[in-house]
């Protein structure tokens, strides 16, 4: 029996197990079957998916993330705020770090109090908005309300890539859709191949949106910040929002700025939960 130390974390109780490699070294063992083993709630840790600190030769350290369902995810916006503070609080990097993903590098800058990190505002790129950028069958262009067909349900759809995709969908009540249903038949559609996540959007007011969300992957989160990104973009570009919005989801508030020459940052919280050890 081998042991694997970690710490459990969250990014407004969307929750992770991170795991130190570079520290501790890469164990020999199925990184996938880690994954969904540890992340289990009822036999496991417990949480949304696990999180690899790993060396990078082109930034600071490299961010993976294996999601719940033992998927692969290219970026989380929850994630890295919550792998920065790690770093930060060991003293690994400064208040301004680079962090390699699956979706290119992401420049963090971290937000301290009394010698820890609290929270963080994350570079997040630029939103990837073409059909085959996201990517998405059957469409051209950019898909920003178009028509989706679901179970002989017709949704309006507007999609945006993060670096990974997300099908957002403006409802009149967040609290009236049945995410747990719909958001599943959504993620694996087949004009999604390698699936998407689903936001759910309500608008309050021009700067701000209640979201809530169905990860692929991981299925219904308290928070996603690249959700919360793609909400945004796709608020501006049906003329719903500003370009700078507050978004509210289940596990707390992230603030969303798309800014003009088209660099999204967002900025929210980080905590850390515990720390253990899990027996595999």
């Amino acid at each position: 029996m081998q042991k694997l130390e970690f710490v459990k974390m969250h990014g407004i109780g969307n929750d992770f197990v991170l795991a130190d490699f570079v520290t501790n070294g890469i164990p020999d063992i199925d990184l996938k079957d880690l994954a969904i083993r540890i992340c289990d709630r009822n036999f496991g840790v417990g949480a949304d998916g696990l999180l690899l600190v790993l060396p990078s030769e082109i930034a600071d350290y490299r961010m993976h993330l294996i999601n719940r369902d033992g998927s692969e995810a290219e970026m989380c916006g929850n994630g890295i705020r919550v792998f920065a503070k790690y770093l930060y609080d060991r003293g690994m990097v400064g208040e301004t770090a680079k962090i390699e993903t699956l979706a290119g590098i992401k420049t963090i800058q971290l937000e301290v109090k009394n010698g820890k990190a609290i929270g963080a505002t994350v570079g997040m790129g630029k939103p990837r908005l073409r059909a085959e950028d996201i990517p998405v069958i059957g469409y051209e262009g950019e898909v920003v309300n178009r028509q989706l067909d679901v179970e002989g349900e017709s949704l309006q759809i507007t999609c945006v890539s993060m670096g990974n995709p997300h099908c957002v969908i403006f409802v009149q009540s967040t609290d009236r859709v049945p995410v747990e249903t719909l958001g599943p038949k959504i993620e694996k559609h087949p004009v999604f191949p390698q699936g998407t996540n689903v936001e759910f959007v309500e608008v309050i007011a021009p700067t701000e949106l209640k979201m809530r969300v169905w990860e692929r992957g991981a299925g219904m989160t308290m928070a996603c910040g690249t959700g919360a990104c793609s909400s945004v973009v796709a608020g501006v570009l049906n003329g719903l929002c500003e370009r700078q919005a507050t978004v509210h989801l289940p596990g707390g508030n992230l603030f969303i700025d798309w800014q003009e020459n088209d660099e999204i940052f967002m900025t929210g919280p980080a905590e850390e939960v515990f720390v253990g050890k899990y027996m595999y």
